[in-house]
This record gives C-alpha cells, structure tokens and sequence, in this order.
C-alpha cells in the first residue's frame, strides 16, 4: 500500500508541475497588456512603464514564473491587478457561494441519479427502463443555462417562490442561503443528474452479470436482494470517478448560471478576470481547480485501492 501511495504522490506532484506550465504558457500568451488595460485611454509610455515594474509584468518569463510558485506554496497567490486586494481573498470570499453551490448542486444530482440508474438497471426494456433513460438522454442535451430561465420564469416570476437574483449573505442565515441557492443548484444538477443516471445503470447492468450475484440468486436471494446486499457497493465504484469530475466542473463551472442568478461566485470571478486582463487571478484560480481535480482524482484512486484489493496490485507492478 505505501509503495502504491508513493507512486500516486509523485503522480500527482508530477501533473501539477506539468499543469503550471502549460497555464502560465498559455495566459502569458494571451494578448493585451494588463497595464494598459489599467489606465485606460490616459496611458503614457512612463506611467505603463512604472505600473508594469510594479506589477512585475517588466520580469522575465522564467522569473514571473517562479515567483508566482514559489509565493503559491506558502499561501501568497500575488496582489490582483484591477482589485488591487490579495487573490487569496477575492478566492475566499467567492469560495463561500460556490463551495456550497456546489455541494448542494451534487447531492441533488446525487439524490435523483443513484435512484433512477438502479430503478432503470432493474426493469432492463420495460416502459419504465425507457421512459427513464430517454428523459436522462433529454437533459444531457439541454443545456443548463435554459433549465435556469425556466425555474426562473416559473418559480420566480410566474409562482414568485424564489428570488430571481442575487445572494443573500451568510449573514442572513443558513435557510436564507439554502434557499437563494435553491434554483442554481437544481439548474447545475439536473444535466449532471442526467449522466449520472445513464453511469449507474450501465454498472448496475454489468455488476448484474457478475458471477457472484448469481451465486446469490442460487442461494435464494430475490433480485433486489442480491443488487442491495452485493451488487450496488461494487456498482458504485465507478459512480465516485464521475462524482469527483462533476464536483471539479461544477465547482469553477457554473459561470453562466452564476450570471443568469447574479451570484458572486468563482466562475463569474474567473470571467471577470479575463475580460480586464487580470492575470494573475485567472493563473491562481485555474490552477487551484486543476489541483482540486488532481487531488479528488488521487483520493478516488485510494478508496478505489482500499475496496478492491487487485487494483493496489496492478499499480505497485
């Protein structure tokens, strides 16, 4: 076991360092002067130059780069060009409506998935296994964008049950929150919902065929017996993979969602930060999500390892 921990630490240190560079090629790249975009039309050549220096924009590429990893791995992810404030708290502070967005929108799509894949796996062909999955088939198509102007035209306008837009604040309470962040988190869950759905009955079906379930069939065991007591731990194995990808994309990507509802997220953030030019945030936040995907990709390997023993023996060859 510790051999295979070691093999996917280095894994995993390896693809952040690879990560870095290819976000930091890629932004550098990108162009438009930041400091140029600062002053606006009253930009001359000695005050660009002077807010360049102070920006460190006047730095070398290799320079930049080290010092903007360097000061990641002791918590200082640099001072924000346009809010001219640390990223690490424009990050904290738009954490606390996307980290609970996100949650919420995921034990949804959770709450509606898991139940539809085993009760669709179950009635294989029937009206109802059909029925099912041509409604998942529908919501990965639509995109989630138009399930929010129809919540909102029905529940806010039409029914005026929820507000259309805007954050409470955590001041208010958690029920306040709960509820403004109700209509988001139903628009982000209800696509991923559809694929997870359509996830759990393809592995509900193939742990069905195991040898093992009818090993428990011979012995007396109904059908539903047999998938409740040995099938569904085994189906929900590559269920996890899927629910950490879909944490990581509903994290950083509800951007238009967060628009649609004018929520002070980390999408909207990151698309504020492009469009002024603000480089250093875009760098930051893009690379904490890509460790947010490594690391959930890293823990799903070890509980992976720890439910099935034969997968810590294929990696420590």
């Amino acid at each position: 076991m510790i051999s295979f921990l070691l093999k996917r630490l280095f894994s995993l240190i390896l693809t952040l360092f690879v990560a870095t560079i290819i976000i930091f090629i890629l932004i550098e790249v990108v162009p438009g002067d930041p400091a140029a975009f600062m002053m606006g039309l009253s930009t001359n050549t000695d005050a660009a130059d002077a807010l360049r220096a102070e920006l460190g924009l006047n730095l070398s590429a290799w320079d930049r780069y080290f010092n903007w990893i360097s000061g990641m791995l002791v918590g200082d992810f640099g001072i924000s060009y346009t809010y001219r404030i640390p990223v690490s708290e424009l990050v904290l502070d738009r954490l606390t409506v996307s980290l609970p967005l996100t949650i919420y929108a995921l034990i949804l799509s959770t709450i509606i998935a898991i139940p539809v894949g085993v009760i669709s796996a179950s009635k294989r062909g029937s009206f109802s296994d059909t029925f099912l999955m041509g409604t998942a088939q529908i919501g990965v198509a639509i995109p989630n964008f138009w399930f929010a102007i129809l919540l909102v035209l029905l529940f806010s306008t039409t029914l005026q049950w929820f507000s259309a837009v805007g954050f409470v604040g955590w001041e208010a309470g958690f029920f306040p929150v709960l509820k403004s962040l109700t209509l988001p988190a139903i628009s982000l869950a209800l696509p991923q919902a559809a694929i997870l759905s359509r996830v759990m009955r393809s592995s509900v079906l193939e742990v069905m065929d195991e040898d093992y379930i009818r090993t428990a069939r011979a012995k007396g065991l109904t059908k539903r017996q047999a998938l409740i007591r040995h099938g569904l731990r085994n189906a929900m194995i590559p269920v996890l993979t899927i629910l950490g990808l879909q944490f990581s994309f509903l994290l950083a990507g509800g951007i238009i969602i967060e628009s649609i509802f004018s929520l002070p997220g980390l999408g909207r953030l990151v698309f504020q930060a492009i469009a002024q030019r603000d480089l250093i945030v875009v760098k930051s936040i893009v690379t904490l999500l890509v460790l947010a995907v490594v690391m959930i990709t890293f823990l799903v390997d070890l509980a992976y390892a720890w439910v099935d023993p034969r997968l810590r023996e294929r990696g420590e060859r």
